[in-house]
């Protein structure tokens, strides 16, 4: 009785489809999350002017991120899925925009070197818990739209960084260059602890939005019923683990060269800076194309009757073979064709990647969802440990070269992910783990 009176109540002041405005607040805190990482990307060839840094020099920045940034994915995730996402992205947004803005007080390369490690500390947080986010809030066949809505603000935040960045460079220098994403942070933080919570406890979901998360969440909740909380080593004996970890783990790092290395290498082939914004933007506006035509794909496929792992796998498969067209580049130094075949590369990278960022929801319970989804990016931070450390010492050997000094990186970062697409093939798929309850059917 109390249920009936208060629905009236609920419908009258609810937000409609209220899923996509928490999706839109994840895409705004992924934008933030690049524009703070891409600002250092974007005035390194100046910073390396000014402070006679080497490619091994700034290698060693991203390194430093990235080894916080991988051992946080883990630690936060595990902690996501025991604080829940309201609070543990509210730490992380806290965490992040802080540090973003201490970074302008850096007087040096350790001082530089210290704020990147507490930057990728505090911003690993933000895919497991957005993930987490997706798998409470949505029902299957709209996960991968929704992963792709907060996956494209890491191209959206790529594409913005160079502007904003230049922009405020050219008239206050590089330290207030970092303060500006910080106060970002504040802003959303703000929106953020109005509009989350949980469906189930929200003031101002509509019943019937409610009733759809709830049903898609029954028959999975229902299979799930006796089974204990998976530990870590548990969840790292199944085949569909290891499959999600080498989703992400060959994946990402060719994309964080994409975004981390493109000035430089730009620079490496002649290319000069500030007057090629308009063509460098373009391969990460492809990327946030790709990462909606991936999940609008696969969700058209799973209406269509096929399977969620087959749906999932099939996008995986374009967008492993698209990657492979980074290898032309190395025989061109035309601005607007490099732009063109990164472009297609970044289309069909992002597809993948949405793919490979729903699969932890997918494929596991709720309690594990974040757990998983940061093992995933543990893997994908040590691999783009070791990309870096190889990019920075290769490219700086190969300085003789001339405009030929990353072409070793770029046939191997085309072909990564096509290895991966394979791996994926061959491990993400139904086992007798399925049958016990401990992974869902896809």
């Amino acid at each position: 009785m109390d249920t009936a009176g208060q629905s009236p109540s609920r419908s009258a002041r609810s937000i409609p489809a209220l899923r996509w405005w928490i999706g839109g607040l994840l895409f705004a805190s992924t934008v933030i999350n690049y524009i703070d990482r891409q600002t250092l990307s974007w005035l390194a060839p100046y910073l390396q002017s000014q402070y006679h840094w080497t490619n091994s020099d700034y290698a060693n920045l991203a390194i430093a991120f990235r080894v916080a940034y991988s051992i946080g994915q883990t630690g936060f995730g595990k902690l996501m899925d025991r604080i829940g996402t309201r609070r543990g992205l509210t730490l992380s947004a806290l965490g992040y925009s802080l540090v973003s803005m201490l970074t302008s007080l850096a007087r040096g390369f350790y001082g530089l070197a210290s704020f990147r490690f507490l930057l990728g500390a505090a911003e690993s947080a933000n895919w497991p818990a957005a993930t987490k986010a997706v798998s409470e809030w949505f029902p299957k066949r709209e996960r991968g739209l929704a992963t792709a809505l907060f996956d494209s603000g890491s191209s959206i935040g790529a594409a913005i960084t160079p502007y904003l960045t230049y922009s405020i460079y050219a008239r206050w220098g590089w330290r207030p260059a970092f303060m500006v994403p910080g106060f970002l942070g504040f802003l959303w933080l703000i929106v953020w602890r109005w509009l989350y919570h949980p469906p189930e406890g929200h003031p101002v979901i509509s019943d019937a939005e409610l009733r759809m998360i709830v049903a898609d969440k029954r028959d999975v909740d229902a299979q799930q019923e006796g089974t204990a909380r998976p530990r870590w080593r548990d969840l790292l004996k199944l085949p569909q683990t290891w499959g999600t970890i080498i989703a992400r783990s060959l994946t990402d790092p060719v994309f964080f060269f994409i975004a981390e290395w493109f000035p430089i290498y730009l620079v490496a082939k002649g290319i000069e800076l500030k007057t090629s914004l308009i063509a460098v933007w373009i391969p990460f506006i492809a990327a946030d194309v790709g990462s909606f035509f991936g999940g609008t794909m696969s969700g058209y496929l799973i209406k269509r009757g096929w399977s969620v792992g087959r749906a999932r796998k099939a996008v995986m498969i374009y967008g492993g073979i698209g990657v492979t067209l980074l290898i032309p580049t190395i025989f061109t130094t035309n601005l607007y064709l490099i732009s063109f075949l990164f472009a297609f590369a970044t289309f069909s990278y992002a597809g993948f990647t949405i793919m490979a960022n729903v699969l932890p929801s997918d494929l596991y319970h709720s309690e594990s969802v974040a757990s998983v989804s940061g093992l995933s990016g543990t893997g994908a931070g040590i691999g783009t440990i070791v990309a870096f450390k190889f990019i920075g010492y290769l490219s700086d050997a190969r300085q003789a070269t001339g405009t030929h000094s990353f072409d070793p990186i770029i046939i191997v970062a085309g072909l990564l992910p096509f290895v991966g697409m394979l791996l994926v093939l061959l491990l993400v798929r139904n086992t007798q783990a399925t049958n016990q309850g401990l992974v869902r059917r896809i």
